[in-house]
């Protein structure tokens, strides 16, 4: 396994635990600020199921890359296309309700969007 290969299997692998993290603890996030636009919560509720599954494959695929590439490559493409279709999805919201600005959490938002996006880019590189 070559230098990149291997740290593409360390990014998934911290992915996923970061997906995991980050619906563990979504349940003590404050929805209450004024800026934040109407149906925030309801919007955010319809991820944990894609972003666990998205977890997942990124999960079995990092362990796949050590006894079968060639399947490990199939499921990262998967995952790959649901962070890359994810990302956008989170780009696109966040544009459209100013949740880029500072004022708006902008910082974590955009470092949400960069690493969902990142994650794709980097298992299409490796896998492509």
């Amino acid at each position: 396994m070559t230098a990149f290969a291997a740290a593409v299997v360390v990014v998934q692998l911290a992915a996923a635990a970061g997906i995991v993290v980050f619906w563990m603890t979504f349940g003590r996030a404050r929805f209450d600020e004024p800026w934040r636009p109407p149906g925030f919560a309801e919007h955010e509720r319809a991820f944990p199921l894609p972003d666990i599954v998205a977890a997942a494959l990124l999960a079995l695929s990092a362990g796949l890359e050590w006894i079968a590439p060639a399947r490990a490559r199939s499921l990262a493409l998967i995952a790959a296309g649901m962070l890359l279709f994810l990302g956008l999805l989170d780009f696109n919201y966040m544009r459209q309700n100013d949740l880029f600005a500072p004022g708006h959490d902008g910082r974590a938002h955009t470092a949400i969007v960069v690493a969902i996006l990142t994650v794709a880019a980097l298992l299409l590189l490796r896998h492509v």
